[in-house]
């Protein structure tokens, strides 16, 4: 580890570790006092899943660890008990990992120690840890699973978890992937690390991907690995993100900083020296577009069902009724990272309880619950043209903040909340994303409106929905590729704007533009239609104020003032 002093270049999580290992801190858990937390405490709870903030000091989160997804009937069965018994509330995490929340400084240790016990984990599934590894839901089972990556995480969670040398002691957090299938229900390329399904030689294995996050993509390494290297790799990886990660400011620690700062031959020259071989270079990697039902047919003949849960959110009614079912039917339960819960080896394509909501395709953050969303995400889905999502498989990423944990730019839709004044008074909107190319990880999405009051979000989204059905392509990312990915985002906004004040929707056809075709293409279409601000260098001007005059919902806007007599095109 660098920088094990306590130089005034370590970032202050650095310095608590210089002090005291997050492991050595541990013995201290069973005397705290919850109600009388400090900094440091804060800090350190993280690293065994507890967190809270100075400004929500009363109320706790717990986040459990769930490897691939995967847990028992048993397992999920009892920690309904638990959210039953202290009346918590629980949500799917965007890594298949399962969140408690509204625990109190009476009850969180007494919680922690009953799911610890119950072959259950919370370790490292906060701070600065490598997190809960994801994997396909149907990963060994599912059609197009060519390898079985279970027993491969189990081993990278077995080597990483409650390890003295790495509990808490990484630069930064890690994400990691794996994936054995020629198709994913959702993009990987977020990971820090990415084991993607490739074939060499004629033979199966994984092409690694390093540097992604929710708002990158990660970078091909050109390195392959057989299924029994990845274990060894994994190992090498950790320890020379320790070795080597920045440990200086805390928003630069993250793996696609030091990728940034050293470059991607320089990371691997690190790794290869821990891994103690030369790498092979990277295989072609087996991917493709496909699109799931509600009901899949398995490889052994039996079926899976995709249970839509309430946007990530559960009961414990509900958990008690899947786990009951699970026992009774010997199916095993997985969660995706989709934010659903699947039954698999179902004998018949059964339904054994209906979805409370349509959201097979929209990942969320924690919304309310989380101490740095703007707004109540779950539900705010209220304002999203549901059914028209759930007809097309549209991928929708809804993240509370600008951190990204819906991951709104790996999503064929994306959506931030937000609070302005700049629509007078609205209750919130959404910044709005189009345009990834997520399955290949090819490219993220391009921010297309900066700020879409809540009251219009339904409308603008259904248009854009609607734009796709007239393109005639068979989803919505070819269409984000084909099309939208051929025009600049100014010219997108001022098209969906000029759609909506016309009432129309007028197709875009997939063709190389500049900026004086755009503009156009824009007069040609929509004469009629008065801009307020010329369009001379840059749409930018004319979208905000077309923007404002549209969207400002109540009151004055603080900002827009009409301009008359203005010529719009020049």
């Amino acid at each position: 580890m660098q920088n094990n002093d306590l130089s005034p270049k370590l970032n202050k999580r650095e310095k608590y570790k210089a002090r005291l290992r997050p492991y050595d801190y541990f013995s201290e858990l069973e005397n705290l006092d919850f109600e009388n937390l400090g900094e440091g405490d804060r800090f350190y709870l993280q690293d065994f899943g507890i967190f809270t903030t100075d400004f929500l000091e009363d109320e706790f989160t717990m986040r459990v660890r769930v490897p691939a997804g995967r847990l028992s009937a048993e397992q999920f069965s009892y920690i309904a008990q638990v959210v039953d018994e202290y009346e918590l509330t629980i949500i799917i995490t965007a890594r298949a990992g399962l969140q408690l929340h509204k625990l109190e400084a009476g009850n969180v240790l007494e919680i922690w120690k009953k799911l610890n016990a119950h072959r259950l984990t919370t370790w490292q599934s906060f701070g600065d840890n490598i997190r809960n590894i994801v994997s396909n839901v149907y990963d060994g089972r599912g059609k197009y699973s060519e390898i079985e990556t279970y027993p491969i995480i189990m081993q990278m969670q077995d080597y990483i978890v409650k390890n003295p040398r790495y509990v808490g002691m990484l630069p930064r957090r890690v994400s990691i992937g794996v994936s054995g299938n020629r198709a994913s229900i959702t993009s990987f390329f977020a990971n820090d690390l990415y084991f993607a399904l490739a074939l060499k030689d004629g033979i199966y294995g994984f092409n690694v991907y390093m540097g992604g996050k929710n708002t990158e993509i990660a970078k091909d390494a050109d390195i392959f690995l057989l299924k029994e290297e990845v274990l060894d790799f994994f190992k090498a990886f950790v320890e020379a993100f320790y070795l080597h990660g920045s440990r200086s400011s805390r928003s630069k620690t993250r793996l696609f900083y030091m990728i940034e700062s050293i470059g991607l031959d320089a990371l691997k020259l690190h790794i290869e020296k821990e891994y103690g071989k030369a790498f092979q270079s990277g295989g072609k990697i087996q991917l493709e577009k496909v699109v799931f039902s509600q009901h899949e047919k398995l490889k052994d003949g039996t079926f899976a069902y995709c249970y839509q849960t309430d946007f990530a959110r559960l009961d414990a009614k509900e958990m008690k009724q899947i786990s009951s079912f699970a026992l009774e039917h010997k199916v095993d339960i997985r969660l995706g990272i989709d934010q659903n819960i699947y039954l698999l080896g179902l004998k018949d394509t059964i339904t054994p309880f209906d979805s409370p909501k349509k959201s097979a395709t929209i990942i969320t953050c924690a919304g309310s619950l989380c101490p740095y969303s703007f707004w109540s995400i779950k539900n705010e889905t209220k304002y999203l043209p549901l059914d028209k999502i759930s007809q097309h498989s549209i991928t929708v990423g809804f993240s509370g903040c600008i951190k990204g944990c819906g991951r709104h730019r790996h999503t064929d839709i994306g959506l931030v909340g937000l609070k302005t004044n700049n629509f007078g008074d609205t209750e919130g909107g959404a910044r709005v994303f189009v345009g990834a190319v997520h399955t290949d990880g090819l490219s993220i999405s391009r921010m297309l409106f900066s700020m879409v009051p809540l009251v219009h979000l339904h409308k603008t989204l259904e248009l854009i929905i609607e734009l796709y059905e007239l393109s005639g392509y068979k989803n919505f990312e070819e269409f984000s590729d084909t099309v939208l990915n051929r025009y600049s985002e100014g010219f997108l906004a001022l098209w969906v704007l000029a759609n909506l004040q016309t009432k129309q929707a007028i197709k875009l056809d997939p063709v190389d533009s500049g900026f004086e075709y755009e503009k156009s293409l824009l007069k040609e279409n929509f004469s009629e239609v008065d801009f307020i601000e010329p369009i001379e260098e840059s749409f930018a001007p004319a979208v905000s104020a077309l923007s404002k005059k549209m969207w400002t919902v109540a009151g004055v806007d603080p900002i827009y003032k009409p301009k008359l007599n203005r010529v719009n095109f020049r």
